[in-house]
């Protein structure tokens, strides 16, 4: 029996422990669930109907140089979806403005992870996520 990995929720107000919530994964999604996981491969496109009733959808990053999952929340959030939306795994301080750019509330990482980057680090990169978007220039 494995033991569940403590992780911690990353935002732009900085750090807070994981808490405790009922996720499913995407082949057990049933008409009830509020919560579910997505693989960076799973197509965004199988959640269509179900958007609107969902609270939490989290993208597993398999790794910090695996980028298929930012497709994957930006096909979320270009789809309708209004909830929240979490990057989940191994990702580091350097992808946070990545992550807030394409539609991430944040990131849900493994204690080591926060650990060997502390909040300070995060939160230097929560400040000016907005500040190099380049395509809200080239729209102005």
């Amino acid at each position: 029996m494995s033991v569940p990995q403590k992780t911690v929720i990353v935002t732009d107000a900085g750090f807070a422990p994981a808490p405790e919530r009922q996720v499913v994964a995407l082949a057990d999604l049933t008409a009830d669930a509020t919560a579910v996981d997505l693989a960076h491969t799973d197509d965004p496109c199988v959640l269509e109907g179900a958007l609107d009733r969902l609270t939490l959808i989290r993208v597993a990053f398999p790794a910090f140089n695996d980028g298929r999952a930012f497709t994957v929340g930006r096909k979320l959030r270009m789809m309708g979806y209004k909830g929240q939306l979490l990057a989940l795994g191994p990702v580091i301080a350097d992808q946070y403005a990545m992550l807030r750019r394409v539609g991430f509330d944040g990131a849900e990482i493994p204690d080591e992870i926060a650990a060997r980057q502390p909040e300070d680090q995060w939160k230097f990169r929560a400040a000016d996520w907005q500040a190099h978007h380049y395509q809200a220039r080239l729209r102005a």
